[in-house]
C-alpha cells in the first residue's frame, strides 16, 4: 500500500429533516448566499421553497439557476461574477453532482483573475476558495464529500477535471427522501456512475491495498442490491439511504487512496460527453463492460477472478478467463436489468468521430502511460468500436 494523507473535513448531515440545520451551516460564512441550483426540479419537489423559507430574512440570496447537466464553463463564469458584484460569503448548492461541480469551480474562480478553464490545465491554480455548503438531490458523483470537479467547454468540446482541496464542501446535507423524485433513468445512471467511480480504484496496479478494495466490493454489492428496489419502489427510504451513503463512500478518497494509476473509463466517457452531451452515468455503463473486456489478460486475470466471486458471488471453481468473463457478463447484464441503453448507436452516437474522441482520450489524460492497463489510442477506438 502506498503512502496517502486522507483528510475530509466534510460534515455530513445524513437523515430526514437535516435540511433544519441549514441555517446554522451557512451563517458560520457569511449572509449573502449565492444559490446554485439545475433546471428547476427543486422547485417542483418544494426543496427550493424549504430554503427559501429557512432562510428567511436572515440571509440575503442570489440565485444562480439552469446548471447543466454538464456544467457549462460559460455557468461558471457567470456564477463567479455575481459572487464578485454581491460580496458572496457562502454558496450554497443544491442538486446533483453537476450542480455541485459548477458551484466549486464558481468558488475558486471568484479568486481568480484568469479564465476559468485554466484550473482543468493546471491544478495548483486553485487557491482561496469560496465557502461550499451542498444539499444533494441525486446519489451518483460523490461530489458532496470531495474537492474534484469536471466542467465542459463547448467551445472546444472538451470536458476535463478540476479540483483541490478548497473546494470541498464545509457542510453536505444528505435527506434520502430527496431523491424519492429522481426519475428511474437518472436513478439508474447514477448507480451506475458510483460503480463506476469504485470500478477506477479497484483495477489498480497496486494489489496490496485489501482494506480498500474490500470496502470497495462490500459498496458494490450495496449498489447491486439496492438500485433495482429503488427503480421497483422509487419511496423506498432504505435503498436512497444506502445509495445515497454509497455515492458518498465510493469518491471520498476511501476506496482510492494508497492506489496507483489513473482512471481509463472515465476519460473515454468525458469524450463521449464532450462531443454529445450524453448522461455521464450512462456514458460509463455502456464503456466499462468493453473496456473489463479489452484489457483482460494473463496479467490482470485473477482481479477480474476477485471481482466476479467477491461482488456477483460466481462459484471460484474453474478456469481463471472464465470466471472473469462471468464477472463481466454479470455486470453488462446488471446494468441491462436496470434499464441503461448498452450501445452508443441507443444515445445517438454513430461511428464518425471514434478516431477524434480515441485520440482526445489519450491527449487529456494519462491512460497511455498511468493506467492499470495502459491504452494507445488504437486501444481506445477498439473499446469504442466494442460498444455498438
Amino acid at each position: 500500500m502506498n503512502n496517502f494523507n486522507f483528510h475530509v473535513p466534510t460534515s455530513i448531515l445524513f437523515g430526514e429533516g437535516q435540511i433544519s440545520h441549514l441555517p446554522e451551516a451557512l451563517q458560520t460564512y457569511g449572509q449573502n448566499v449565492l444559490l446554485v441550483y439545475g433546471g428547476g426540479s427543486i422547485k417542483k419537489n418544494g426543496i427550493y421553497q424549504k430554503v427559501m423559507e429557512l432562510l428567511g430574512t436572515d440571509f440575503t440570496v442570489t440565485e444562480l439557476a439552469g446548471v447543466e447537466p454538464n456544467p457549462r464553463l460559460e455557468t461558471v463564469i457567470k456564477g463567479a461574477e455575481l459572487c464578485r458584484q454581491e460580496n458572496i460569503g457562502v454558496i450554497l448548492a443544491v442538486g446533483g453532482g453537476s450542480t455541485i461541480d459548477c458551484a466549486k469551480a464558481i468558488a475558486a474562480a471568484r479568486y481568480y483573475d484568469g479564465n476559468p478553464w485554466d484550473f482543468t490545465q493546471n491544478r495548483g491554480l486553485v487557491g482561496e476558495a469560496i465557502p461550499l455548503v451542498t444539499i444533494l438531490t441525486m446519489s451518483a458523483t460523490g461530489s458532496e464529500m470531495n474537492g474534484g470537479a469536471v466542467i465542459t467547454n463547448l467551445a472546444t468540446n472538451e470536458k476535463l477535471g478540476m479540483g483541490g482541496q478548497s473546494l470541498l464542501p464545509k457542510v453536505s446535507i444528505l435527506d434520502p427522501t430527496y431523491t424519492y423524485s429522481v426519475p428511474a433513468v437518472q436513478t439508474a445512471a447514477g448507480s451506475a456512475d458510483i460503480f463506476s467511480h469504485l470500478i477506477e480504484n479497484y483495477f489498480s496496479r497496486n494489489t496490496s491495498a485489501s482494506v480498500q478494495d474490500r470496502i470497495a466490493e462490500g459498496i458494490m454489492k450495496t449498489v447491486v442490491n439496492y438500485t433495482p428496489i429503488a427503480l421497483a419502489t422509487p419511496t423506498d427510504y432504505e435503498a436512497r439511504a444506502n445509495l445515497m451513503w454509497s455515492s458518498s463512500l465510493a469518491l471520498n478518497g476511501l476506496t482510492g487512496k494508497g492506489k496507483e494509476g489513473t482512471w481509463s473509463c472515465h476519460a473515454i466517457e468525458h469524450e463521449l460527453s464532450a462531443f454529445y452531451d450524453i448522461t455521464h452515468g450512462i456514458g460509463l455503463a455502456i464503456v466499462t463492460p468493453r473496456w473489463m473486456t479489452h484489457v483482460l489478460n494473463e496479467q490482470t486475470v485473477g482481479q477480474f477472478v476477485e471481482f466476479a466471486v467477491n461482488v456477483f458471488g460466481i462459484s471460484r471453481e474453474g478456469e481463471s478467463f472464465d470466471i472473469a468473463r462471468q464477472g463481466i457478463k454479470a455486470l453488462y447484464d446488471t446494468f441491462t436489468s436496470w434499464g441503461i441503453p448498452m450501445t452508443l448507436p441507443e444515445v445517438g452516437i454513430d461511428d464518425s468521430k471514434l478516431r477524434l474522441m480515441a485520440e482526445k482520450a489519450v491527449e487529456h489524460s494519462t491512460i497511455a502511460d498511468a493506467a492499470f492497463v495502459p491504452l494507445s489510442v488504437d486501444d481506445v477506438e477498439a473499446i469504442l468500436k466494442a460498444s455498438f
